[in-house]
């Protein structure tokens, strides 16, 4: 998937795949209560499930470093943590401007979704700031993985918030009883999920290139910088 072809075949897939959620998104019923704000859902949830997906392939990735310790493990921990932090992103700011007309509020901290959300995006962002902080390669991806993989935990607490404590977010919409929501709201929101998805591979597969790229050219310039240092004539000297 690293050649051209593949990536542009990918990112095509990726832009058809949201045109067409976010048409369906536009054109799918609207609530019986919500109206119309409920079509915010389709960019919030996918959001959302994306954030979780991004931030589990960051542990696994940490998982790898440290039972392998090849460096392609950490450059997709480190890339997928990135992208999560964007899902994260819009995730929060969606359901900020979902909240607004259906709670009357843009948010409100004792909500355990939107703090454990909040609580997750910052963590991450720490995990970002850790990775930038620690020059040595080494010892960036050690501290980075053992935080990656502790920092997951974040996940479950997340998603089960709204049925471990009181919350002004709705119940679980998809159980193991059935779904909740009309046919042609769970199309648009299964088509945009599907979207989200391949648009999160399509950014993971050109992070982790653009990162090999970048430890290359870090080598390079090292061996570049140690050549030209050269050893000092001593000749002569008593």
């Amino acid at each position: 998937m690293n050649r051209p072809l593949g990536r542009a075949v990918l990112g095509s897939l990726a832009l058809v795949g949201v045109a067409a959620g976010l048409w369906l998104a536009f054109t799918s019923s609207p609530d019986a209560f919500q109206q119309d704000y409920v079509r915010i859902m389709y960019v919030h949830v996918p959001g959302s499930w994306l954030a979780f997906l991004a931030f589990g392939v960051t542990a696994l990735g940490s998982l790898g470093w440290l039972v392998s310790k090849r460096m392609f493990f950490d450059r997709v921990a480190e890339a997928s943590a990135e992208v999560g932090v964007l899902f994260t992103a819009v995730s929060l700011f969606t359901g900020m401007l979902w909240g607004y007309p259906v709670w009357g509020t843009f948010w409100d901290w004792g909500d355990p979704r939107m703090a454990s959300t909040a609580l997750m995006f910052f963590v991450y962002l720490g995990y970002l700031a850790l990775r930038r902080a620690v020059s040595d390669p080494v010892a960036r991806a050690r501290r980075s993985a053992i935080l990656g993989i502790v920092a997951v935990v974040q996940v479950p607490l997340v998603y089960f918030s709204v049925t471990l404590w009181r919350s002004l977010h709705q119940g679980m919409t998809v159980r193991p009883d059935g779904i909740a929501m009309d046919g042609s709201m769970v199309a648009a929101l299964l088509v945009n999920i599907s979207a989200f998805t391949v648009l999160y591979a399509y950014l993971m597969v050109e992070r982790v290139r653009l990162a090999g790229l970048e430890s290359e050219t870090a080598v390079i310039e090292t061996e570049l910088a140690g050549r030209s240092v050269s050893k000092p004539n001593l000749e002569g000297l008593s």
